[in-house]
């Protein structure tokens, strides 16, 4: 298990950035998958984006593909989520999340530990 906290949520205009940031503590953080996923009011958990152990792979959302890119600093055991051309539907509270067996899937199946959330509001 690993413990895991975001930052770098805010209010930005549509069309602004944000990135979103996820530390986590423990010696194995560079063998987890990690990913992000937000949940907007009165909608469902929905995945955005996940990378691998190495950052070799990734996958997104077709939501957020092109505007979104995710990344990580093993180093640093601190995964990235950096967003760019914000839309007002991006509005939500966007978790970090790890997985020790990730399968590729865009649904939170394979993650088992997650972090407390940080608001994400994007004004039109």
């Amino acid at each position: 298990q690993v413990q895991l906290v975001e930052s770098g949520g805010g209010l930005v205009q549509a069309g602004g950035s944000l990135r979103l940031s996820c530390a986590a503590s423990g010696r194995t953080f560079s063998s987890y998958a990690m990913g992000w996923f937000r949940q907007a009011p009165g909608k469902e958990r929905e995945f955005v984006a996940a990378i691998s152990w190495s950052g070799g792979s990734t996958y997104y959302a077709d939501s957020v593909k092109g505007r979104f890119t995710i990344s990580r600093d093993n180093a640093k055991n601190t995964v990235y989520l950096q967003m760019n051309s914000l839309k007002p539907e991006d509005t939500a509270v966007y978790y970090c999340a790890a997985a020790w067996d990730y399968s590729g899937s865009y649904t939170d199946a394979d993650f088992g530990s997650w972090g407390q959330g940080t608001q994400v509001t994007v004004s039109s």
